[in-house]
């Protein structure tokens, strides 16, 4: 079973109906006891850091995800927002993270030319794929896919960094860590890339 965790930040359904499109079944739920029997995990999320990491607070998901994320190992995909709650602090707030990626968000700084460049970085951009991933196992050439964000990962370890794509600069847009992956872009509205994405996560094997 995929849980999709609700944690009231964003429409969700559109990722829930991607995944069936993809041949998968899902739920979403802020349950903890759906999460503890959840075989993969989606954590989603539109909106400010220390919201999220409130909510999820509130709810009282923390301990069991770092339960199921951390110790036992499950496959989970942190998509936006939910990528950046990964990582340990963010500049966008006071709240420390997830803390699961030895990384930190932190906001666009555009210099010089790129200056003339808009935020939040919106619309269609392709990505550099810097490692070998069933994630991106038999992605189509070009791949490209849809951002909505003014803050990205960066990451300590080089290693955990899966893609990147330019916007003034490059910055880290999916990462890899073990059963942990995270993509800034949005999978659900990125077409036939996102599909593709989507299928491999499920067909991913713990």
């Amino acid at each position: 079973m995929i849980v999709i965790i609700d944690y009231d930040m964003g429409n969700i359904g559109s990722l829930q109906n991607m995944i069936k499109k993809a041949g998968g079944t899902s739920t979403i739920s802020s349950n903890a006891r759906d999460i503890e029997n959840a075989e993969k995990l989606i954590l989603p999320g539109v909106g400010a850091f220390d919201n999220g990491m409130k909510n999820l607070q509130k709810l009282g998901l923390i301990d069991v995800l770092n339960k199921k994320v951390v110790v036992e190992k499950t496959p989970i995909l942190g998509v936006c927002l939910g990528m950046q709650l990964l990582t340990k602090s963010s500049e966008e707030g006071v709240l420390s993270g997830l803390g699961w990626l030895n990384a930190k968000t932190v906001k666009f700084r555009l210099i010089g030319d790129s200056k003339k460049l808009k935020l939040p970085h919106m619309g269609w951009n392709t990505v550099i794929i810097r490692k070998e991933s069933l994630l991106f196992n038999g992605m189509y050439e070009d791949a490209r896919f849809y951002f909505v964000h003014s803050y990205h990962l960066v990451c300590e370890d080089e290693s955990d960094i899966l893609t990147t794509t330019n916007y003034g600069y490059d910055f880290v847009s999916a990462v890899e860590k073990g059963n942990i992956f995270g993509a800034q872009f949005h999978p659900e509205k990125s077409h036939k890339y996102g599909l593709k994405l989507i299928k491999n996560f499920l067909e991913l094997v713990k």
